[in-house]
């Protein structure tokens, strides 16, 4: 099972990592660069998540490059379980945040509700909720290759 592409401890991991904390960044950029983020509680939870998934997945991509310099696969069922929850608590929060963002983004926007809000912001709005759900899918995958590999060790 170690020949998985995302497995733990594999290229394809470390790759899925930073590509979380990528999109994860960008997310965060997008929304904290208004002033006015906090006016709505969807966008504070979308900071709020991404500030966890940049550093979760840049210490995840850490232990998977050390396992590869180290030529050591992780095979402690202990820290596989770990890293298994806390990939799939952080990809249901990511997309729970991600999609109320980008429904309250739509409507707040459409609506005219916020007068001091042009129509730039409300794109990068959305552009912070579509880079929230780009994370999210890699968090997905790599909780689906972790789940995979869970019986194996």
């Amino acid at each position: 099972m170690e020949g998985l592409p995302g497995a733990p401890a594999t290229g394809g991991s470390v790759v899925l990592r930073f590509g979380q904390a990528i999109f994860a960044a960008i997310s965060l950029l997008c929304m904290c660069l208004d002033i006015e983020f906090y006016g709505s509680t969807a966008f504070c939870f979308l900071v709020t998540i991404m500030g966890l998934v940049i550093p979760w997945s840049l210490a995840c991509a850490l232990v998977d490059a050390l396992s590869i310099y180290a030529k050591r696969p992780i095979h402690a069922h202990g820290i596989h379980s770990i890293i298994l929850v806390g990939d799939w608590v952080l990809s249901y929060l990511s997309l729970a945040a991600s999609c109320s963002v980008g429904s309250a983004s739509d409507v707040l926007g459409a609506s005219g509700q916020y007068s001091f809000c042009i129509g730039k912001v409300w794109a990068r709005y959305q552009l912070g909720a579509a880079m929230a759900f780009l994370s999210w899918s890699l968090l997905f995958a790599s909780f689906l290759f972790n789940l995979w590999l869970l019986p194996s060790l």
